[in-house]
């Protein structure tokens, strides 16, 4: 799981719509004991977005979605399957055919340094850093960031503020940053 160049910046989609505020802090906690979280973005509400790429209102509960920061010393292959998918797995998370399934836990290498992979059970940047419920939380843990596939701001990806449809809870991401400032 160690790469010789040492640690690098990650930063990781988290989205829970089964008890959210109950799966993502145990995520978190769980993801402390393994790798240093150096950043908790704002977490949002959001409806679940189905196969059309629109919100499916109705369907399903609404997303709880934010972005972590880490400092790893690993490459994206071993930051998702033996850090992130473990934790999922511990969480509860079934995965199936269904793409768009409700899920306890979704933990996402978005970044992993400037590391860029495109593999059948791999893409690095993740295609979901353009989706609003990504981006918008990515940007406040990173606004100067640069995209190292594209080598574009990511500041195009998205405007500051928040989409239509997302709605910030402040009361849950102060209670997430206190049990990461512990």
């Amino acid at each position: 799981m160690t790469d010789p160049a040492g640690p690098v910046v990650a930063y990781v989609a988290v989205g829970s719509n089964v008890e959210p505020r109950e799966n993502i802090a145990a995520a978190l906690g769980r993801l402390m004991r393994r790798v240093v979280v150096s950043g908790v973005s704002t977490f949002y509400r959001a409806p679940a977005v189905g196969p059309s790429g629109r919100p499916e209102a109705g369907e399903q509960d609404e997303f709880l979605n934010g972005v972590f920061e880490l400092r790893v010393s690993c490459r994206a292959r071993g930051l998702k399957f033996d850090v992130l998918r473990p934790i999922e797995a511990e969480l509860g998370r079934v995965r199936s055919a269904d793409r768009y399934a409700p899920r306890t836990i979704d933990l996402d290498v978005l970044l992993c340094g400037e590391e860029v992979v495109d593999e059948p059970d791999l893409r690095v940047p993740a295609p979901d850093i353009e989706r609003p419920f990504v981006a918008v939380p990515l940007r406040e843990l990173a606004p100067d960031l640069v995209l190292p596939h594209t080598r574009q701001p990511l500041s195009c990806l998205w405007a500051p503020g928040v989409a239509p449809g997302m709605v910030a809870d402040l009361e849950y991401t102060r209670l997430l940053k206190e049990l990461w400032q512990r």
